[in-house]
């Protein structure tokens, strides 16, 4: 056993020379408190935060021994969406945003969901190109997040405190 990870360090703010193993999560995998890990290696390392984080690629999960578990993004099946204009792009991700569907922008503009075939029906009967693949996926963290939730915190949030008069937790 590799022992306790008690910190999450974004990436870039480790030292990754430090690496003592690496542990690929999906993407609800990646959003954790407490709980038992096998390490690429087989190696195991008991994850106990103070509070549920969100973990992102290249992140480092620091060890009270010693070293640091890096967190690789797992590929999943996912749905890159694609449309011809910001116009169409705006309107797709409104009807995914209606449906709650976590969604994340990518560099060049597209939309990526987990695939979801009726979500890709609907978007295709709206005009989208859509590209089925396996690929990490890290979705936006939500326009009521805290700004530490980019940096990996989650956060619970009511709409009837900003005037829209329904409830989500996300």
């Amino acid at each position: 056993m590799l022992g306790r990870a008690t910190r999450v360090l974004r990436a870039g703010d480790w030292p990754a020379d430090q690496e003592s193993a690496s542990v690929t999560l999906d993407y609800e995998d990646r959003h954790r408190r407490r709980i038992r890990l096998r390490t690429d290696d087989d190696q195991v390392v008991q994850l106990d935060l103070d509070e549920a984080t969100r973990m992102a690629d290249g992140d480092g999960l620091f060890l009270e021994s010693g070293g640091f578990v890096r967190i690789v993004a797992a590929e999943e099946s996912v749905a890159d969406l694609r449309c011809h204009d910001l116009v169409e792009t705006a309107r797709i991700a409104w009807h995914v945003g209606n449906r709650h569907i976590p969604v994340e922008v990518l560099p060049d503009g597209a939309l990526r969901i987990r695939f979801d075939h009726v979500i890709v029906e609907m978007v295709e009967r709206l005009g989208a190109h859509v590209t089925l693949l396996k690929a990490p996926f890290s979705p936006e963290p939500g326009a009521y997040a805290e700004a530490s939730e980019s940096a990996g915190h989650s956060h619970a949030h009511s709409h009837t405190q900003h005037g829209h008069g329904h409830d989500h937790g996300h």
